[in-house]
């Protein structure tokens, strides 16, 4: 449907509160209320500041100020909890304003226990929730009693709940409101839709795109004014921090009104954070945010944004989507912003309105993120997205779903199954599939069906499942939802306040005595108690450790990768390049060849008694790592005695003892690499016992949380590695392992972007064998030393200083050698 819809008259107190801000609903916000007034469900896509919330809201006010009544109407469901408290707090004044008799609450994992009772007995009109606790709610006996009355569900920034563990949970709980509440309006929103299809289908009650949902296009904003930062300083070759441009940020921030840091992981921010604090001389008020953070201080943190009392915020992805705050007018990503809808969401958080483009500073960390830059501000610019094909649902995650709806109630398997396959990402689901969820949920499957613990269900007469006992009830209730965060422990002030998490991987390796930043303060740690790290505050020139964050690191998207080589291939692009780029491309090409969009180069060259290869693959870390384990395997077997390999998102890097001719490189990179070297690997890497970890939490199999206490990191790990062993050894086909080489696949090795990788440049690689280091490859040599193979020979990390491998590679003799071969 178009925006142009013919308008729908508005009750009078909504009429009256548009008159006297001067304002007239656009016409999105119009055909919103007209699709409404069919029953018809809506996918809204429109930009930042065009008013998608009112939109999304104003056929439940409408209905409401007509048509007061009590109990549930609306459920809006958010990805983040700042996003819910940011809306109840834009629709409070509207409502008090226009005197409607319209109640709204928020019900979230902070919400207090006393006021969720209370919410179930007496449930607002309107409820801000997550999936999380939304599959929470739906798990109670009385969840037909709440939602029976529902008539709409607002899901918003809907792009970043769908392809998701979270949006497979949220999809099955919508199967299961449509049960309760039949014929229930699904409402998406969001700004950024690269596949309205899929969204649409997403929305559909039927789990297809079969015309019910309609489509409302809200038009294009103004195009984002977006610089990328030409630093004054030297741009490094390597590294991810930026901090060499923090005294130029430092200056954008304080010629802003508000300015919103954006970084890309936890880590990032407090280093950000801290170093921009050392640069303030002015004491200008910034804040740190991100989801390690305690609760009171992130409140603390968005409360003070939204009365406009700080000059600037860092922040990681907890505040990327959806947060109204009119007075930010810049928008700063420090770092490259690794997909093109995800820079389109942060640069939106800047002049959240539709008359005024968005502001926004690229800082690029080095050169391969100049590029990656120039890249996203040109999709950017042509209007095109990133979007990834829908993908099916979570084993794990439907078996958690079951067990909440058992705990909800007696459960026919048929019935469940019928319903289940009207969520999108289950519309396939296979009848087995389905059947050894269940049988998992019910008594845990063949190799474990003897435990007590994992007989959960119990069935009556009539062929109908429920929970075993209430304790069961509580751990399911204890452990909902999908996002599985590495162990952490609490950081606290030894006889003072909780100040957040770190996890418990980086705790381990502190001594007492060491200094780390986190909150943006220096800490001393003293020790671990239970689950807590204790800390005091520390002063002086003692270099600090930073907390490392587990699985932070944003993957480049696809679309944006193909960009990147693009504007390699291009020579016409670099004129538009900084000089230091341009220069270090114009070297590369003299000293060996510029990758592009066809085909793949591949450079070796020999360096201290070292030989090295070098594939200029541009498809995103987690199919790196894969490829360089894949690569060394097979190099084993032929001889080679690879040392290790290292990946970036850009690039692979691999060394051996023994040098590699062409017909050596053309046999590694075939596509049958992906057969049973992919299935050995796998089979004896860490990796897939990381994985059934969460895919355990998920699915139930191991409980984070028991009533009365928590299990710590380590002890959840030990359990899972134990259960895997068991599973392996008597039941290799049990589904948990069967999602766990799904989920491995699909995410951590990233096994379909690398098989599309190795098919396009069959035929096709460039080998180039040079006397020396090249100078794109001087950032992959820089991170030698994160990842190591142990095979015949004996590991040779090269710790080489930058200024040397920089020398090197742009040595300004020319030599034959250095020339390609044919």
């Amino acid at each position: 449907m178009s925006a142009d819809a013919p308008p729908t008259d508005l009750p009078q107190p909504l009429a009256d509160w548009f008159a006297g801000r001067g304002w007239q609903p656009h016409p999105h916000q119009w055909a919103m209320l007209a699709t409404a007034a069919q029953g018809r469900s809506a996918l809204l896509t429109a930009p930042t500041g065009g008013g998608k919330t009112l939109a999304g809201f104003l056929p439940t006010l409408a209905e409401l100020i007509a048509q007061p009544r009590d109990g549930l109407h609306t459920l809006y469901v958010a990805p983040l909890k700042a996003l819910t408290q940011d809306i109840h707090r834009n629709l409070t004044d509207p409502v008090a304003e226009m005197t409607a008799p319209v109640s709204l609450e928020t019900r979230t994992g902070d919400t207090p226990q006393s006021k969720r009772q209370r919410q179930r007995r007496q449930p607002p009109n309107i409820l801000l929730t997550t999936p999380e606790s939304l599959a929470l709610m739906l798990s109670y006996p009385d969840a037909g009693e709440v939602f029976a009355g529902l008539r709409s569900v607002v899901i918003d920034e809907l792009h970043a709940l769908a392809g998701t563990k979270r949006g497979d949970l949220l999809a099955l709980d919508l199967a299961r409101l449509d049960r309760l509440a039949p014929g229930v309006r699904r409402v998406g929103l969001s700004a950024t839709v690269a596949q309205p299809d899929t969204l649409a289908a997403w929305l559909s009650a039927s789990g297809e795109d079969d015309g019910r949902v309609a489509r409302i296009d809200g038009g294009e904003g103004p195009k984002p004014e977006i610089e990328i930062l030409t630093t004054r300083e030297y741009l490094p070759w390597a590294g991810h921090m930026a901090v060499h441009a923090l005294g130029e940020v430092y200056e954008r921030i304080r010629a802003a009104t508000t300015a919103l840091v954006f970084v890309n992981t936890r880590a990032q921010a407090e280093i950000v954070f801290q170093e921009l604090w050392r640069l303030n001389e002015d004491a200008l008020p910034i804040a740190l945010h991100h989801g390690s953070l305690a609760i009171e201080q992130r409140r603390k943190v968005e409360a003070a944004m939204a009365r406009g009392e700080l000059r600037g915020v860092v922040a990681t992805s907890s505040l990327d989507l959806g947060i109204d705050w009119g007075a930010i007018d810049l928008v700063v990503q420090i770092g490259a912003p690794k997909g093109v809808s995800r820079l389109l969401q942060r640069i939106g958080r800047a002049n959240h309105r539709l008359d005024a483009p968005s502001r926004a500073l690229l800082v690029p960390a080095n050169r391969f993120e100049v590029l990656e830059c120039r890249a996203a501000v040109d999709a950017i610019r042509h209007g095109t997205l990133d979007g990834e094909p829908a993908r099916a649902g979570g084993l794990d995650v439907l078996a958690q779903h079951i067990l909440g709806m058992a705990c909800a109630g007696p459960v026919d398997p048929d019935e469940l199954y019928h319903e289940v396959r009207h969520a999108q990402p289950y519309r396939d689901l296979a009848r087995e599939d389905f059947d050894d969820c269940f049988a998992f949920v019910d008594h845990g499957g063949y190799a474990l069906k003897s435990y007590r613990r994992y007989r959960r269900l119990q069935h009556d007469e009539q062929g109908r499942y429920r929970v075993t006992s209430i304790p069961d009830a509580q751990r399911y209730r204890l452990n909902v939802g999908t996002i599985v965060e590495a162990p952490t422990l609490a950081v606290q002030l030894r006889k003072g306040r909780t100040l957040g998490e770190v996890e418990e991987f980086f705790a381990q390796h502190l001594t007492a005595g060491d200094t780390f930043i986190f909150g943006g303060e220096m800490l001393r740690f003293e020790r671990i108690v239970g689950l807590t790290c204790e800390v005091t505050r520390a002063k002086g020139p003692d270099a600090p450790k930073v907390p490392a964050y587990i699985g932070g690191k944003l993957p480049l998207s696809t679309h944006l990768a193909e960009r990147v080589r693009g504007i390699l291939e291009d020579r016409r692009e670099w004129r538009d390049l900084p000089d230091p780029v341009a220069e270090w491309l114009g070297i590369q090409r003299w000293r060996s060849a510029v990758p592009g969009r066809e085909g793949l180069l591949v450079e070796t060259f020999p360096r201290n008694e070292v030989h090295y290869l070098v594939a200029y693959c541009f498809e995103g870390r987690n199919a790196h790592q894969t490829l360089g384990m894949l690569l060394t395997r097979r190099m084993e077997r032929m001889g080679l005695q690879p040392l290790g390999f290292v990946g970036t998102d850009y690039v692979l890097g691999v060394w051996s003892a023994k040098p590699l001719d062409t017909a050596h490189i053309e046999a590694l990179f075939e596509q049958d690499i992906l057969g049973d070297d992919l299935e050995e690997w796998m089979a004896e890497s860490s990796l897939l016992r990381r994985t059934f970890r969460n895919v355990g939490l998920v699915a139930g199999l191991i409980d984070r949380q028991v009533p009365g206490r928590e299990k710590s990191g380590k002890q959840v790990t030990f359990s899972s590695e134990l259960i895997y062993d068991v599973l392996r050894k008597h039941e290799p086909g049990h589904v948990l392992l069967r999602a766990t080489r799904q989920e491995a696949a699909a995410g951590l090795t990233d096994v379909a972007r690398l098989d599309q990788m190795l098919a396009r440049v069959q035929g096709k690689l460039r080998v180039h064998h040079l006397p020396r280091i090249s100078p794109l490859a001087v950032p992959v040599l820089l991170e030698i030393g994160r990842e190591q193979v142990h095979g015949e020979a004996v590991d040779a990390l090269l710790e080489e200083s930058a200024d040397d491998l920089i020398a090197e590679a742009t040595a300004p003799e020319l030599d034959q050698a250095s020339l390609p071969l044919d």
